[in-house]
């Protein structure tokens, strides 16, 4: 699984604007909607159910919120970075400006393991989140987060 697998640089966003951790997800859930062809509330309704079972703000400005839906054929990804940090109820406590949104088929079973797997390897890698961080253009971003070499380390 890579992550070449998972977004194409329409499902990147450089500067999402967001003031709340809800107002976050709905965002993202509305631009999932022309990605993956599902209704922006049902991709919504996954993603607060899931963040009830427990956050999904990981730690070290970083989230990754995702879910298992019906009618999806694939695994797709999303990535944001946000304007400006928000609280996300991180397990550090610290505000969130990186998140990248994993949504799979509710059969995915052990690929949506592998990709959350792999998504929190990647963004482990605090030079990899600095350079996130420092670019607000899409193709920068995108380039970042499949570059080879770069993901070959995380």
């Amino acid at each position: 699984m890579e992550i070449t697998d998972l977004l194409t640089t329409d499902s990147v966003i450089a500067n999402l604007p967001a003031t709340s951790k809800k107002q976050a997800l709905q965002e993202l859930a509305k631009r999932a909607e022309a990605i993956v062809g599902l209704h922006e509330r049902t991709i919504f309704d996954a993603l607060i159910e899931r963040e009830r079972l427990g956050t999904t703000g990981v730690g070290n400005g970083i989230a990754i919120p995702h879910g298992k839906l019906p009618g999806l054929d694939q695994l797709y990804g999303l990535f944001a970075r946000l304007e400006k940090p928000i609280e996300f109820d991180s397990i550090d406590e610290q505000p969130v400006d990186l998140i990248f949104l994993l949504l799979a088929p509710e059969c995915a079973g052990a690929d949506h393991l592998k990709a959350l797997a792999r998504v929190s390897r990647l963004l482990r890698d605090g030079a990899v989140c600095d350079k996130l961080r420092g670019s607000d253009q899409v193709e920068a971003l995108f380039a970042l987060l499949t570059d080879a070499t770069a993901t070959a380390a995380a």
